[in-house]
């Protein structure tokens, strides 16, 4: 039998895969400014941190997020005497790591879970996102791992949301409480509360409108869902997962903003990371609004709902230029 050692460093290798794949389009605008970078500037100086700052503003990283890391890794090159801008590439990669993180531990992507009764995600976001389908994802995965689930369609807004529910409820074999188009959000949620619990669900996962045309209606709408939720489980929702489309960039940080205003999200869904050359969107959402990124879409499959890493998210950046070293130095 392999060791639980074997067993992890096979699971974190095939994570890093994901994430290497899942970061392509990135990547390659990506490492490619930042290797015609380094091949113009054989020494660390003021121009070269001038176009490196231009490069990760490029990838959506956000300015602030930018200056601050442009301003730590300009004090760590001269803390390290790094002259070379060949190895620079290393700090850049540990910067972005610790910008990510910050003075939280490294395990704040887990989801939450409520040991003692049922646990609650409240999914939240603007429509076109692909909430509903990453609820569909999200509910195949835990149910693969052994796990009640069932689902509340409170997106009773919008037409063909219910369908598409109870579409992804039939696939991954989960349960699904749906009322008709224009229900009240908060009766389908009351609902699927009471349903979880008599058929002893381990997660309930809530989907609710994403309209933004009325920022009042929708706080309102929020709040109400939110109450019901409280009422029914203490400390629930134990999860407000806010999905954003990451190939939209700046706009899903402003989408972020709203959202965060109406109710207390506790983490970001990041949708078609694969889809964009600027995945810097999740630095940039976690510096700014300081929230993190729990889980990220890297494809279309069931599959590819990957809980965040950012370990694993920085290596997509850089894994073209970490495996010119590593075989630059073998062959040396």
């Amino acid at each position: 039998m392999p060791s639980e050692d074997l067993v992890e460093a096979k699971k974190e290798a095939s994570i890093a895969t994901k994430f290497r794949d899942g970061l392509a389009k990135t990547r390659n605008s990506f490492s490619t400014k930042i290797n015609d970078l380094v091949a113009r500037y054989r020494t660390v100086d003021e121009d070269f941190f001038e176009e490196l700052e231009e490069v990760l503003i490029s990838a959506d990283v956000g300015v602030n997020a930018v200056m601050e890391i442009i301003e730590e890794l300009e004090m760590e090159v001269k803390r390290r005497n790094i002259k070379d801008t060949k190895h620079v590439k290393e700090v850049i990669s540990e910067k972005l790591v610790e910008l990510y993180y910050g003075d939280d531990q490294e395990d704040i992507e887990e989801l939450k879970v409520n040991d003692d009764s049922l646990t609650v995600y409240l999914f939240v976001g603007v429509n076109g996102v692909g909430k509903t389908t990453t609820i569909g994802k999200l509910a195949h995965q835990l149910k693969s791992e052994g796990k009640q689930v069932t689902l509340a369609a409170g997106d009773t807004f919008r037409a063909g949301a219910i369908d598409q529910l109870d579409e992804w409820g039939k696939r991954a074999g989960v349960h699904v409480v749906k009322h008709s188009e224009g229900s009240d959000p908060a009766a389908v949620i009351f609902d699927g509360i009471k349903s979880a619990k008599s058929k002893g669900s381990d997660i309930l996962i809530c989907d609710t409108a994403g309209r933004l045309q009325n920022k009042v209606n929708l706080m309102n709408e929020l709040s109400k869902v939110k109450r019901v939720i409280e009422r029914e489980i203490p400390d629930a929702p134990h999860e407000v997962l806010l999905v954003l489309d990451a190939t939209t960039g700046q706009n899903a940080m402003s989408q972020a903003k709203t959202f965060a205003e109406a109710t207390d999200v506790s983490g970001i869904v990041l949708t078609k990371l694969d889809g964009t050359a600027k995945g810097g969107i999740v630095l940039a959402i976690r510096n700014e609004l300081k929230i993190p990124v729990k889980l990220v879409g890297l494809g279309e499959k069931v599959t590819d709902l990957e809980r965040f890493d950012a370990d694993a998210f920085v290596y997509g950046l850089f894994a073209d230029m970490i495996d010119e070293e590593e075989s630059s130095e073998l062959e040396s």
